[in-house]
């Protein structure tokens, strides 16, 4: 407990400087980065699906969820490295983490993920992904987290809480989710389902550049208060 104060501490006055402003229409968090001799926390950054699993798919574009989830996970890699977290992925292209000779692909994927998280043994993990629903009208980013994981909803209700003041249709609340990635750790994980595929104005956001920077950034934002408070 002490040693996780001292790195609170030092994370505060090496890292970062965060200003909430906080008016009548919601809550703008403004976060400066500053230099760091080395990271103090770790952050295993996980793009889902991958290889011949191209997971959800856009309606109007055909654009893959792996692919987004990848191009999301580099984002946040880079913002994450530039306020001092180190930061491991568990993919880094498009290609799949199963091996080429598992009869069973899904599971040789997800165990391979579940290594990468036990052997880097990370201080949290971020899942990205996109949803995609019958009804085109759904829409909204969404957060969800580890039934029973205490530390797992306290990130998770961060993360959501930014998102919802400062991307629109973004969840009011995180939800617990039973999926492996959440499931096959202890450390404190979070799966973020950024927006719909399915819906044509979300499909067309999530892959607007600027979009994806500020999604990212605010995920940032909500990271960095799990760890600051």
């Amino acid at each position: 407990m002490k040693f996780l104060t001292i790195k609170r501490r030092t994370l505060c006055v090496i890292l970062v400087s965060v200003i909430l402003i906080c008016s009548v229409v919601g809550v703008c968090y403004v976060v400066r980065a500053t230099s760091s001799p080395k990271a103090l926390y770790t952050i295993v950054i996980d793009a889902g699906h991958g290889g011949k699993d191209g997971g959800a798919v856009g309606k109007e574009t055909g654009v893959t969820e792996s692919y987004l989830n990848l191009q999301y996970s580099l984002a946040l890699k880079n913002l994450c490295e530039q306020y001092g977290f180190k930061v491991v992925l568990t993919r880094s292209d498009m290609n799949g983490l199963y091996s080429p000779f598992a009869s069973n692909k899904k599971r040789s994927e997800m165990e391979k993920r579940r290594q990468i998280i036990e052997g880097t043994n990370p201080d949290i993990v971020v899942s990205i992904h996109m949803n995609s629903y019958q009804s085109s009208q759904t829409r909204g980013a969404q957060v969800f987290y580890a039934d029973g994981s205490e530390s797992g909803q306290v990130l998770a209700d961060k993360v959501q809480l930014v998102l919802n003041k400062n991307v629109e249709y973004a969840k009011k609340t995180a939800k617990t989710g039973d999926y492996y990635i959440l499931n096959c750790t202890e450390n404190p994980s979070i799966l973020i389902e950024c927006g719909f595929l399915s819906n044509p104005e979300e499909e067309a956001l999530l892959q607007d550049k600027e979009y994806m920077q500020n999604f990212c950034y605010n995920v940032l934002c909500g990271i960095l208060l799990y760890f600051l408070f």
